[in-house]
C-alpha cells in the first residue's frame, strides 16, 4: 500500500496515501480496535456543519483568511453531502470526550481544503487541522454541540414515523368502533369494551409519548459551541459564538441559540439523558401495545383469536402453515434494545467530572442509535402490521357475551353478594347469567337481557 509520512506532537507515522484522514486518526484506529461500531452519520453531518460555521465566523472576525475559510467550507459541504463517509473510521469506544473524532474531522477537512488550494494531502499547508479547521474550538464544546445538532436533526424523523403509527392505530379505532369485546383486567374477565376504544387508547398513548419526546428535545437547541475547553471561551473571539451559531441556524433551519451558561452545558449531559429517557417512555408504550396485539391474535384455534395480524412470513421451519406475530415481536426486541441504550446514556451522563463529561462518544452512539431503530420500527410496524389488522367480530362478541364480568350490571339490582353467587353458579354449571337470574325469579327475561347486553354496557 502506498503511504505518506506525517508528523504530530508524538512523532511520525506512515498514513495510507489515499486517506483523507491523517496521523492522529491513524493513532486512534490503532489504539481502539474495539467493536467495529462507528458513530452514526448524523454526527458526521453535524460536525461538518459546525466546522463550516466556525470557518465562516472566524473569517467574518478577520482571524481566518477568506480563501482558507472558503476552502474549509467547501470541504465541509462535501462532507455534509456524504462524500467522505468512508473516511470516518473510528470505533465508538475511543479516547474520552471524542477528541479522536474531532481530529478525524479536522484532518479530513484540512486535506480536502488543501487540495482546493493546490496543496497535497498530509502536508497541512496552507491549512492545518488544529490551527485553522479547529480555530476557536475544542472537542469539549464541538462534540456536545454535535450531539445536540444530530439529535435535533433526527428526532423529527422519529416524530414523523411515530405519527404514522398513531394515525394507523386511529384508523383502526374508527374501523373497529362497532365491535364489542370482553374487557380484561389481571388477564381475567372484566366488563365489555369496544375494540375501537382499545385502539383509540393506543393511538392516544403514542401521541402523548411523541409529545414528550418533542418537549425533551427542545433544550438541545441551546448550544455549547463557543465554550472551547472549559466553557470560558478561551482562544475564541468575543463575537465568534454568536456568529457561528447564527450560521448554523441559517444552514440547518433550526431555532438554535447560545447556551445561557456554557460551563453548565459542558459539565452536564442531562439534556441527552432526558431525551434518552423520553425514548424509553415511548419504547414502554410500544412494548405494551405490541404485546396486546400478540395476545389478542393468539391462536388461531387455541388462543384468543380476536385479531388477525398480517401474515408477513412463514412462522416455523418445522410446523407447516404456522404464522407468527413477527412485526410485534420485532417491536419488542427494538424496544428492549432502547432500554439498554438508555441505561448506557444514564450511566455515562452521571460519569461527568468537574468541567467535562468525557463519556460523550458512547452517549452520542446510544442516543442516536435508539432514535434510529425506533424510527424504523415505528414506520415498519405501522405499514406491515397495524394497517393490515383485521378483527374477528364473531369471536370478540362471543367472548363479550360469555364474560362473567357482565354480572357487574346486576349488582345495583341484586346487590354485590347475590351477584357474586350468580357468577359462581354460572361458572360451576355453565349456565348463562341470564338464564340463572330468570330461573331464580330475580329478574324477568326482558330486563335481564337488557341489563346484560354487552353493547349497552360499553
Amino acid at each position: 500500500m502506498r503511504s505518506r509520512l506525517e508528523r504530530d506532537s508524538l512523532g511520525t507515522k506512515r498514513v495510507p496515501a489515499s486517506a483523507y484522514y491523517g496521523i492522529q486518526t491513524l493513532r486512534a484506529i490503532e489504539n481502539f480496535p474495539i467493536s467495529g461500531l462507528h458513530l452514526p452519520t448524523d454526527m458526521i453531518r453535524a460536525y461538518a456543519a459546525i466546522k463550516d460555521a466556525a470557518a465562516s465566523a472566524n473569517a467574518a472576525i478577520g482571524w481566518l483568511p477568506r480563501r482558507m475559510s472558503a476552502a474549509i467550507r467547501r470541504a465541509a459541504d462535501e462532507v455534509l453531502r456524504g462524500r467522505f463517509d468512508d473516511q470516518f473510521v473510528l470505533d465508538v469506544y475511543q479516547a474520552g470526550a471524542g477528541t479522536s473524532f474531532n481530529m478525524n474531522m479536522n484532518e479530513v477537512l484540512a486535506n480536502r481544503a488543501n487540495e482546493f488550494l493546490r496543496g497535497r494531502r498530509g502536508t497541512y499547508r496552507p491549512i492545518h487541522p488544529n490551527d485553522h479547521v479547529n480555530m476557536a474550538q475544542s472537542t469539549n464544546d464541538t462534540f456536545p454541540t454535535a450531539i445536540q445538532l444530530a439529535t435535533l436533526m433526527t428526532v423529527p424523523q422519529l416524530l414523523e414515523a411515530g405519527k404514522e403509527l398513531e394515525q394507523a392505530l386511529a384508523r383502526k379505532a374508527r374501523q373497529f368502533a362497532g365491535i364489542v369485546k370482553a374487557g380484561r383486567t389481571h388477564l381475567q374477565d372484566a366488563v365489555p369494551v369496544r375494540l375501537g376504544g382499545e385502539f383509540g387508547a393506543y393511538a392516544m398513548a403514542i401521541r402523548k409519548a411523541l409529545r414528550y419526546i418533542e418537549e425533551q428535545a427542545r433544550p438541545m437547541r441551546e448550544l455549547t459551541l463557543g465554550g472551547t475547553a472549559v466553557g470560558t471561551g478561551m482562544n475564541a473571539h468575543p463575537r465568534y459564538r454568536s456568529l457561528a451559531i447564527r450560521r448554523l441556524r441559517q444552514r440547518l433551519k433550526l431555532p438554535l441559540r447560545p447556551a445561557a451558561h456554557p460551563q453548565e452545558r459542558m459539565q452536564s449531559m442531562a439534556d441527552a439523558a432526558r431525551v434518552s429517557g423520553s425514548l424509553r417512555v415511548y419504547a414502554i408504550e410500544l412494548i405494551r401495545i405490541a404485546n396486546d396485539l400478540r395476545l389478542m391474535s393468539s391462536g388461531p384455534n387455541t388462543g384468543l383469536a380476536e385479531l388477525t395480524l398480517p401474515a408477513v412470513q412463514p412462522g416455523s421451519s418445522i410446523m407447516p402453515g404456522k404464522v407468527n406475530p413477527s412485526m410485534a415481536e420485532m417491536v419488542d426486541m427494538v424496544s428492549f434494545q432502547v432500554f439498554g441504550h438508555d441505561q448506557t446514556v444514564a450511566l455515562a451522563a452521571q460519569a461527568g467530572q468537574l468541567e467535562l463529561n468525557v463519556m460523550m462518544p458512547v452517549i452520542a452512539y446510544n442516543l442516536l442509535q435508539a432514535i434510529h431503530i425506533l424510527t424504523a420500527a415505528s414506520r415498519v410496524f405501522a405499514r406491515r402490521c397495524v394497517n393490515g389488522i383485521e378483527a374477528n367480530r364473531p369471536r370478540c362478541e362471543a367472548f363479550a357475551r360469555r364474560s362473567l364480568a357482565l354480572v357487574t350490571a346486576l349488582a345495583p339490582k341484586l346487590g354485590y353478594l347475590e351477584a357474586a353467587r350468580i357468577a359462581k353458579e354460572s361458572l360451576d354449571t355453565h349456565h348463562s347469567l341470564e338464564d340463572l337470574v330468570v330461573a331464580r325469579g330475580l329478574l324477568g327475561r326482558a330486563e335481564a337481557r337488557r341489563l346484560l347486553d354487552p353493547r349497552r354496557l360499553c
